[in-house]
């Protein structure tokens, strides 16, 4: 699911009901609008997604790094050099299968735990681009690798909108 956090309500259910749905969305109030239960933190925008789609099994994945740096940090499994991603999900066979999809890619897993954990990896969060980015100002430039134990550090300094 790559659209506007704004359009999720319009996503059709029954065409995905009891599919895995990859949500790769965030919230950019400028662009979608403010969402009263997203600007509170009430809950992220994965559980919204969820909600709108109950029959269906929502990952978090793919939201926090530049579609660039996609193609060019992938490695082989058990490279030295491999980079991570992160996952947030509540259903455990959905994020097995994203683990391999992204293994498969070149990436490690990092699962962050329930949907509810998904708020760690947003815009604005210590995991949020920066990371992957050689260059922190221009996230278009080069990237960089990544480790499980570096992401995992930067999503447990990310801090709630409301605590910064």
């Amino acid at each position: 699911m790559t659209i506007p956090l704004k359009a999720y309500r319009d996503v059709p259910q029954a065409p995905l009901r009891g599919t895995l749905v990859l949500d790769t969305m965030n919230y950019y109030p400028q662009r979608d609008g403010e969402i009263a239960e997203l600007e509170d933190e009430s809950t992220t925008t994965s559980e919204l997604l969820a909600a709108h789609l109950p029959e269906s099994a929502v990952v978090k994945v793919f939201n926090n790094i530049y579609v660039g740096h996609l193609g060019s940090l992938g490695r082989p499994s058990g490279a030295p050099d491999r980079s991570a991603l992160a996952i947030a999900g509540d259903d455990p066979t959905a994020k097995q299968t994203v683990s391999r999809l992204l293994d498969e890619i070149g990436f490690d897993t990092l699962d962050l735990g329930p949907l509810a954990e998904g708020w760690r990896t947003q815009r604005d969060t210590s995991a949020y681009g920066t990371p992957y980015a050689a260059d922190p100002a221009d996230w278009s430039a080069g990237g960089r690798q990544v480790t499980a134990e570096e992401l995992s550090e930067a999503a447990q300094r990310a801090q709630r909108y409301r605590d910064q």
